[in-house]
């Protein structure tokens, strides 16, 4: 490395956030960028260890000591060119990925990770603002087609690499515009989609077809919400034109809450809610029903990501008051010796969403809903406690502890379970697992010899970044079957 002994020299210095009265009133990013020579003083501090465990702890398998020293000297050239190697979107995950790198960091043992996530955005960001990420088409195209169907991170990721290896790739999306997950469910303030469009039309440029709005078979697709007004493809008729289909439809079908009242107006997927406010920015809100929590008392149920995602969009909007509930203890401030290092650790996080203003609560179970006129009103919910003898699995409702929660609009953020059991994964009669995943045998392939499937799709819902490095493998496999 430059600097052996730069982790020594140099505390970890994170990018920050824009102020909270600032950004509470725009859709803008809230994370803001070091400066040239800050950035590369972080780079300095990463180590050069023996084994890397960063490395092994990224599904995509970056190399980040080497990329890091060409960041530490300023050759931000070099840095790119080996994270390009590797990863075909890290303006994405330098945003959104929560950083299993860095729980893996050595220094990361003692609290003071190396800031990989934000180094490698600042080096993917350099390369653009140098002219360095340029449409870069193959030399010859090998006569193969290949129809991959869902444009989200996986399928971005599977057209990238086939593309480049001479592959002719078309993408069909339902939806209206590419980018999934990353385009209509993460919020705007974290992911802005400039970013997503930069990428797209340097695809689009290197030869990746594009067929947005159409959807593949009859069945409705995640969140009820895509694909309106879409033209419809047969997927046998698909099946017979290309040489390989790759499924990369995701796994979208939200955790439900069968409470009583559940039925009363105001309680939303929180999901759908996410996907409307990132419609009504790209004025594609048309045709769906609005949900809006100005001036609401708003009650977000779960505690991860999404739940964090509506607290942001929900204060964003004017609501009243938000309050997030999760079922979970409240977790350690520090890693559990359950969870050493390098595993990643569950610990206590306050999210920039949750630092513009919301109460949370841990231990709390949704019992019921109550409403006035049909819509929801409050939420009768009640403490638990971890269940003995379970081997910490489970909860135990503590008797006498029911209250309330005042809500004009509840958000269920509890996750996902499955694919959609319609359309595509029906009409060509692929397998499916108890939690409706696609089957696949060996590596990606379905029941069906002609259809491979990728990302959520075949794996459950998941992160981003691995739904990326599982786009990425199975395109490297298809490219060696094909």
């Amino acid at each position: 490395m430059g600097d052996p002994k730069g982790f020594l020299k140099v505390r970890r210095k994170v990018s920050g956030y824009r102020p909270v009265e600032e950004r509470i009133n725009d859709y803008s990013e809230v994370e803001e960028q070091l400066s040239d020579e800050e950035r590369r003083a972080q780079a300095s501090r990463c180590m050069d260890c023996a084994v890397p465990f960063c490395h092994w702890a990224c599904p995509l398998s970056n190399v980040m000591p080497e990329y890091h020293d060409r960041v530490f000297r300023g050759d931000w050239t070099g840095a790119w060119a080996l994270l390009q190697d590797t990863h075909p979107f890290p303006e994405f995950t330098g945003r959104v990925c929560p950083g299993l790198c860095e729980a893996s960091c050595v220094l990361g043992a003692n609290d003071e990770p190396v800031t990989i996530r934000q180094n490698e955005l600042a080096v993917i960001e350099k390369a653009f603002q140098l002219g360095l990420v340029t449409p870069r088409p193959p030399k010859k195209r090998n006569g193969k087609r290949v129809a991959i169907i869902g444009a989200g991170p996986a399928g971005l990721a599977a057209s990238y690499f086939l593309n480049r290896a001479g592959f002719n790739v078309t993408v069909y999306e339902a939806d209206r515009t590419a980018g999934g997950y990353l385009r209509y469910g993460i919020p705007n303030f974290k992911l802005g989609k400039d970013f997503i469009d930069r990428r797209i039309a340097v695809m689009a440029a290197e030869g990746v077809e594009f067929k947005t709005n159409t959807r593949i078979g009859r069945g409705r697709y995640a969140f009820g919400t895509t694909g309106r007004g879409a033209e419809i493809v047969d997927a046998r008729k698909l099946e017979a034109e290309y040489d390989l289909l790759l499924l990369t439809i995701g796994a979208r079908e939200p955790r439900d809450l069968a409470a009583p009242g559940r039925e009363l107006a105001g309680i939303v997927q929180a999901l759908d809610f996410l996907s409307l406010q990132n419609r009504t920015l790209a004025t594609e809100q048309d045709g769906f029903e609005q949900v809006n929590a100005f001036r609401k008392k708003v009650l977000v149920i779960g505690g991860g990501d999404t739940g964090s995602d509506c607290v942001g969009t929900a204060n964003r909007q004017g609501a009243e008051k938000v309050t997030q509930i999760e079922v979970m203890p409240k977790p350690p401030e520090h890693r559990s010796p359950l969870q050493p290092w390098p595993l990643w650790p569950t610990v206590f996080k306050t999210s920039s969403s949750q630092e513009e203003g919301c109460e949370r609560l841990w231990s709390v179970n949704t019992k019921e809903f109550a409403g006035r006129n049909g819509r929801v009103a409050s939420v009768r919910v009640r403490k638990v406690e971890p269940a003995a003898g379970n081997g910490g699995a489970g909860f135990r409702e503590i008797a006498g502890s029911d209250f309330e929660i005042e809500a004009g609009l509840v958000l269920l953020a509890m996750g996902f379970t499955h694919v959609v059991q319609e359309g595509v994964v029906s009409d060509l009669a692929l397998d499916t697992d108890e939690r409706g995943n696609v089957m696949t045998r060996g590596s990606f392939h379905t029941s069906n010899p002609k259809v491979w499937a990728a990302g959520d799709s075949r794996n459950g819902a998941s992160l981003v970044v691995r739904a990326i490095a599982d786009g990425k493998a199975a395109a490297e496999a298809i490219i060696k079957t094909l």
